[in-house]
């Protein structure tokens, strides 16, 4: 079985920071990040691959929001600064089997999950 496990969820100020942490050893999956606010459907938030060369962000968190690996110890991270409320959701570790399928313009996907950390944004 494939095992995500993401952390670091939390209650957070307007303004505040908060980093994700995702554990999955998946050395040829594309990793990253998919949100899901109160209401909306599951949206992808970033995406690395490749150690860390190649990185993906939805257009709502360019500029904010940061992923990184460490490949030694298998993980990797959301670091999301300047939090907004808007960015209240159920944040879910992924893993996709190809960068294509990750990055999708019109669906994007995953083939594993975690099972998701709240992150709640207060004003």
């Amino acid at each position: 079985q494939v095992q995500l496990v993401e952390s670091g969820g939390g209650l957070v100020q307007a303004g505040g920071s908060l980093r994700l942490s995702c554990t999955a050893s998946l050395s040829r999956f594309t990793m990253g990040w998919f949100r899901q606010i109160p209401g909306r459907e599951r949206e992808f938030v970033a995406a690395i691959h490749g150690g860390g060369g190649r990185t993906a962000y939805t257009d709502s968190v360019k500029g904010r929001f940061t992923i990184s690996g460490d490949n030694a110890k298998g993980t990797i991270y959301l670091q999301m600064n300047s939090l907004k409320p808007e960015d209240t959701a159920v944040y879910y570790c992924a893993a996709a089997r190809s960068w294509a399928t990750m990055t999708a313009l019109q669906a994007p996907s995953a083939d594993y999950w975690g099972k998701g950390t709240l992150v709640t944004v207060s004003s």
